[in-house]
């Protein structure tokens, strides 16, 4: 078992405020998935604000740029939330309330027990941005093991058998 867990980020900025009739639609979501994410297996922590999620903290300098952070035990288990779950379908419709971003998530791992601040997972999308893909932050399509873990070499296969 590792002494690790994966902290997630994603950052939005919004096509219209968020007390928009435009958003409408993903606010009237936002209580819903947030309780599927908690009740999901692997599920550790979310961040609020105020209310039920975070649209209220204001991390950005443009009002419009919303986050939400969340602490998974493993990619495993946020992979089958994000994808295998009602969150897939709202995910889908990103772009009738969003504007389009090149870089809007990452992940990196945490001690068991942390809970990360939107400055750590700001700073974490920056390490993105700058050196791509890493052990201190990563995407679904190039992930790294906890640093706990030890990764076993895949075995090369004899082309000739």
């Amino acid at each position: 078992m590792s002494g690790y867990h994966l902290a997630e980020i994603n950052i939005a900025t919004l096509k219209a405020p968020i007390d928009a009739p435009e958003t409408a639609e993903f606010v009237a979501n936002l209580d819903r998935i947030n309780a599927l994410a908690e009740s999901q297996p692997g599920f550790v922590w979310r961040l609020t604000g105020e209310g039920n999620d975070a649209t209220d903290l204001q991390a950005f300098d443009n009002p419009l740029t919303i986050l939400n952070m969340s602490v998974w035990t493993d990619t495993d288990s946020l992979a089958a939330f994000v994808y295998r779950t009602a969150h897939r379908e709202v995910m889908r419709r990103r772009t009738e309330w969003f504007e389009k971003m090149e870089l809007y998530t990452c992940q990196w791992w945490v001690p068991v027990g942390h809970q990360p601040t939107p400055e750590e997972g700001i700073a974490a999308l920056e390490t993105l941005r700058r050196l791509g893909p890493s052990p201190a932050a990563f995407t679904f399509k190039n992930p790294f093991p906890a640093p706990d873990v030890a990764v076993r070499p895949q075995p090369i296969l004899d082309e000739c058998a």
